[in-house]
């Protein structure tokens, strides 16, 4: 991409991954507007960021699951940049339970936030993209899309579903210029999910693994397109 400076967007960027890419592609020089349901995580990461990348970094709270919000969100990004050159669609959560005790607000929170969400978002981000004729949608699904687990009902049903739209809307964009990959880590050091607080999480990938892996993809030329990567911690818990 040429365009300077580069336009990023990124949801759940207040912590975890998220924050991690939005940090990553700062570094790199890139404008980045990020997200977060809660308007005291994103003011957080705003002043951290904006210390020390100042002018580079904005954001606001957005509830991914309200198409409401993230059009205007998106909207005014492209009102202020004119243009959006990389969405990272990260904003997730997980509630963990036997499938008869999932309550169905829990199944709904899970299946509205990780896979409606990221709908909305690429629905939203889309027509520039075509417009500009290139830019890069990064789904970041989960190894628990190929992979059910017991307990995970909902979050694999989401993500599943993740990889599936991610796949689709790689095949619907990419005569347009616009490249679509699903990312699917494998266990992550974040504190996010269902393992309990206190075991031993040296051998996890970290937030930043995820993050180097999009600046890696954004590097590839024009005529690639890695649509669907999957990562795993190179040694895994004994």
């Amino acid at each position: 991409m040429s365009t300077t400076p580069r336009i990023a967007l990124v949801t759940g960027g207040s912590r975890g991954i998220g924050r991690s890419t939005a940090e990553a592609l700062l570094a790199e020089g890139w404008r980045v507007h990020l997200c977060s349901r809660s308007p005291e995580s994103v003011a957080e990461a705003l002043a951290a960021l904006g210390e020390r990348f100042p002018g580079q970094v904005e954001g606001r709270a957005v509830d991914v699951r309200r198409q409401e919000e993230v059009d205007a969100f998106v909207q005014g990004v492209l009102d202020r940049e004119g243009r959006i050159d990389c969405l990272v669609n990260n904003a997730g959560l997980g509630h963990f339970a036997p499938v008869d005790a999932l309550s169905g607000d829990q199944w709904r929170e899970v299946l509205q936030t990780n896979l409606d969400g990221c709908f909305y978002f690429l629905h939203a981000v889309a027509p520039a993209m075509k417009r500009q004729g290139e830019g890069w949608i990064f789904n970041i699904a989960s190894l628990a899309g190929k992979n059910p687990f017991a307990g995970g009902g909902a979050y694999n049903a989401s993500k599943f579903g993740l990889i599936g739209l991610s796949e689709a809307a790689m095949l619907d964009l990419r005569p347009h210029g616009v490249r679509v990959a699903a990312i699917l880590p494998g266990s992550v050091d974040t504190g996010f999910g269902h393992r309990p607080d206190g075991k031993d999480r040296s051998w996890m990938l970290r937030p930043e693994d995820i993050a180097s892996m999009v600046l890696h993809l954004l590097s590839y030329p024009p005529h690639a397109l890695p649509s669907l990567v999957e990562m795993r911690p190179s040694r895994p818990q004994k």
